[in-house]
């Protein structure tokens, strides 16, 4: 089903909770990060630079991004192995108006422990933005079972990766962290991991 960015924010009444803008409401993406392994950088070296092979053969869809970005990076983190458990949502269409030309992409949800949701976005064009997601994946947070505990996301478009931090209060409030490009310079796909792990073991405690 087709899943319009607007109709969703009302839906979800996000549209009268804007995002937390204040740093200090979302300290977890930035404070007291785990590290990671020289074996672990190196493997990351190696989904970057999958990443820009693929970028030789589009389009970038969901099940190419997921397979060839997102599940690396889940099992480089241990995130399959016990305690953790995953379990997938359905996925559902999205589209979006560009220049008079609709987009179709999907969407796919990965989820840890009814904390840590992951979405990924398939796009028929090069990408969508995180906003296109950002609706969906709140629906979804809002709908977790656990209420008194924040509830941590992550979008992945395959170029970019941005975390969401849900305080489920009346009303929710919500805030992102910056946006992690695979075309920056280095590899920020350190830092994603690096946070990854950190939102883990806080969602496991």
């Amino acid at each position: 089903m087709s899943c319009p960015f607007s109709s969703l924010l009302v839906e979800t009444g996000l549209v009268q909770t804007p995002v937390v803008l204040d740093e200090q409401f979302f300290r977890e993406w930035q404070d007291d990060l785990p590290a990671i392994s020289d074996l672990d950088k190196q493997l990351l070296d190696k989904v970057k630079a999958g990443y820009f092979n693929l970028l030789n053969y589009p389009p970038l869809l969901e099940d190419v991004v997921r397979m060839a970005i997102i599940d690396p990076i889940l099992f480089i983190g241990d995130f399959y192995l016990n305690p953790f458990y995953v379990k997938s949502e359905e996925s559902l269409d999205i589209a979006v108006l560009d220049e008079d030309v609709i987009i179709k992409g999907r969407i796919d949800i990965v989820v840890f422990k009814d904390k840590l949701w992951v979405m990924i976005i398939e796009s028929k064009k090069a990408s969508f933005s995180i906003e296109e997601g950002l609706a969906q994946i709140l629906a979804y947070m809002l709908g977790s079972p656990v209420s008194e505990q924040p509830c941590f996301g992550l979008i992945a478009t395959g170029s970019e990766f941005t975390f969401i931090k849900l305080v489920k209060e009346n009303p929710p409030r919500y805030a992102l962290s910056k946006g992690f490009l695979m075309r920056n310079p280095g590899n920020e796909l350190y830092d994603v991991l690096r946070i990854f792990k950190s939102l883990i073991q806080i969602a496991s405690a």
